[in-house]
């Protein structure tokens, strides 16, 4: 297996968009993905991007890729917020996705942030397992809320 893990670019879009939807789907949310092409390619490419993401490439196809963007905490500064991480079904289990999460690891200590924090289903037993080997800590205290534009 060739792999290359690199940083997205704007014609990764597409490809991106792709994997969004397959996520999605497998966290029974299909339903729920809003963004447009245009928007999606605008925050992360535009004047003033507020996300940044590293693909995973077999043969030059993306069968991958880590998404984040910074998050400022009053009481920890500045740390990496990891929104999402995924790896095409075929492609699962083959050490993948700890090369993505190891390369936003790395982007946070090399931009010297004080953490890195992210969210996970609590019934994705496999994405409970894989973060399990980073010892992170799991906050069953707070809890999201959200408010939609609508």
């Amino acid at each position: 297996m060739n792999l290359t893990i690199r940083p997205a670019v704007r014609t990764d879009c597409p490809r991106l968009l792709e994997l969004i939807k397959e996520l999605a789907e497998y966290e029974r949310a299909l339903h729920e993905v809003e963004v447009t092409s245009s928007h999606f390619e605008e925050s992360g490419f535009g004047d003033c991007p507020v996300w940044w993401a590293h693909v995973a490439e077999i043969s030059g196809i993306i069968v991958g890729f880590a998404l984040y963007y910074i998050h400022y905490s009053t009481w920890k500064g500045q740390r990496l917020y990891l929104e999402d991480i995924i790896v095409t079904r075929e492609y699962r289990r083959k050490g993948i996705g700890k090369k993505l999460f190891e390369a936003v690891l790395d982007d946070a200590q090399k931009k010297n942030l004080n953490g890195v924090l992210w969210q996970v289903l609590e019934w994705n037993k496999p994405a409970i397992e894989f973060y399990n080997q980073y010892a992170p800590t799991f906050n069953q205290e707070w809890i999201t809320c959200t408010i939609d534009k609508k």
